[in-house]
């Protein structure tokens, strides 16, 4: 959306959500193109706590982007800004005497601290909630360009997120090293990976690393289908098998397993790894091990592919402010960059379609999905 607004001068680039490789290359492009158009950029410390928590910070809660602070950074794994999952100021985590949290809509502070600052502009870098927030703060009258950041691959409008490639391939590295234990010991060996309530980390990196089986949130599973499989494999001279768990994947009749809800952030999921894993070895007879990948999909040196598409990010975030757009998100439409409302790349989660290529692919080579 264009909007007649004064000259920019000031922006401010902030990092919300999990961390995901290649988020400071969004932040490399986003501060040379700034300064190219003669701007002065900055970095608000984890998420907005660097304006509503200031005190916090010794070198204070924004920091001024120049060249040499962004030197070398695009191979970088984090953010050298920061980022926190506990930090939406439309419902922040404020402790109580008694140690308890309330959650406290701080944004109206948030916006005034904004424009303490100076600042004439916003690029949000993060997930479905950054960008849910960003659009909440595009109402309030902050003039706010979102990039889309998961690895989850799971937000609406774009057709990849950065960080996604590289969360596939180091899955796909760990399934590969992982075959050859389960082969030379004969058992089952299940794999847990994040990716939330979507499928496309399981998917993807299920099929490029040779599962067997693959369990994701879209297909409530069958146990009793996947061991199945497993026992045909067994009658077939395949002594072991390769599942891979979404960590947001649900039995049939059941409900998603959660580890942990804390006030000011999402429900933490994971621990649906465990229970397959228990109830295969107990039906199937044979050894199982389980292997959770959490947090190491997050870390590390993004991907050449996760680098190109966050530069191209950050760039074209730079590019839709000085052509006057505000309230949107940037987003890969091969081969260009396009601008989409915010309110419609948060309408809804990007799950992975049932008809898609991809899953026809997996079903063509034999993968049982417990269904």
């Amino acid at each position: 959306m264009e909007i007649a607004r004064t000259p920019i001068r000031k922006v401010a680039i902030s990092t919300g959500g999990g961390d995901a490789p290649g988020l400071n290359a969004v932040i490399r492009a986003a501060v040379l193109a700034g300064l190219e158009r003669g701007w002065e950029m900055y970095g608000i410390r984890d998420g907005y706590n660097g304006l509503l928590m200031p005190e916090k910070y010794l070198e204070g809660g924004v920091v001024n982007l120049t060249r040499d602070r962004v030197r070398g950074i695009t191979h970088l794994g984090g953010t050298i800004i920061g980022t926190t999952n506990r930090g939406n100021p439309f419902s922040y985590p404020v402790k109580n005497l008694d140690g308890t949290y309330t959650e406290v809509d701080r944004s109206d502070e948030l916006v005034r601290a904004f424009n303490m600052h100076e600042f004439d502009a916003l690029i949000s870098v993060g997930g479905d909630g950054s960008m849910s927030i960003a659009n909440s703060l595009s109402q309030k009258g902050l003039r706010v360009v979102g990039v889309p950041k998961t690895i989850d691959n799971d937000l609406d409008e774009t057709v990849v997120t950065f960080g996604f490639d590289t969360a596939v391939s180091f899955a796909v590295e760990c399934l590969d090293r992982l075959h050859s234990t389960a082969a030379s010991h004969r058992r089952i060996l299940v794999v847990e990976v994040m990716g939330r309530y979507a499928g496309w980390i399981a998917l993807e990196s299920g099929i490029a690393g040779s599962a067997d089986v693959v369990l994701i949130p879209e297909i409530p599973y069958d146990i009793n289908l996947v061991v199945k499989k497993i026992i045909d494999r067994e009658k077939a001279g395949r002594n072991f098998s390769m599942v891979v768990v979404a960590e947001g994947a649900i039995p049939k009749g059941g409900t998603v397993t959660v580890q942990s809800k804390e006030i000011g952030r999402a429900e933490r999921l994971g621990g649906v790894g465990e229970k397959v894993t228990e109830a295969l070895q107990e039906l199937t007879g044979k050894e199982a091990r389980l292997v959770v990948l959490g947090h190491l999909l997050r870390g590390g040196s993004p991907t050449a592919n996760d680098r190109l598409i966050a530069l191209r990010f950050g760039a074209a975030a730079v590019r839709a402010l000085d052509e006057g757009q505000e309230g949107v998100m940037v987003a890969l439409d091969p081969p260009t960059v396009k601008y989409v409302p915010l309110s419609d790349a948060t309408r809804r989660m990007k799950s992975v379609p049932l008809d898609c290529d991809t899953m026809l692919t997996a079903r063509d080579l034999g993968m049982c999905f417990g269904d």
